[in-house]
């Protein structure tokens, strides 16, 4: 992940990309950050799947941020926003639909035997682990609370 990472930004200096780059070096960063935190907590730097968090995170962010300008009446700042969540999405695997999501709940839930809501910890947890970058767990947290109903 991290090499993929350092070729893009590679090829974007190369390139002289001006919309690629920042984002490339706002990645690289993100990393950076959680390399020294981890480093000061005594553990190893990023994983691949901590960067995909970082990378999730960092989409999230910029989709919050495009609907605050576009309340804010500024379209221009909020499709910078969209093109820097596109050049992220691009190192993310490819995100599930709605109907996939259910269908990966439903697994869950039979593979952890949740019956409650009480037991819906134990099914996202088994989510995140099997489906790390691929869905948003907030929309499958909502689908796996109706489904424990």
């Amino acid at each position: 992940m991290r090499a993929k990472i350092a070729e893009s930004l590679k090829t974007a200096m190369k390139a002289q990309d001006k919309h690629r780059l920042p984002t490339l070096r706002l990645i690289q960063a993100a990393i950076h950050d959680r390399d020294i935190a981890n480093r000061g907590a005594g553990k190893e730097p990023a994983s691949d799947e901590e960067i995909l968090q970082i990378l999730a995170k960092m989409v999230k962010q910029r989709e919050e941020s495009a609907k605050a300008f576009e309340d804010g009446k500024r379209p221009e700042l909020a499709a910078q926003e969209r093109g820097e969540m596109e050049i992220i999405r691009g190192f993310l695997p490819t995100q599930l639909d709605d109907a996939a999501v259910t269908a990966a709940a439903r697994e869950a839930i039979a593979a952890t035997g949740a019956a409650s809501q009480k037991d819906m910890g134990k099914v996202i947890a088994a989510l995140k682990q099997k489906y790390a970058g691929q869905m948003d767990f907030g929309k499958a947290s909502g689908i796996v609370k109706a489904l424990l109903q």
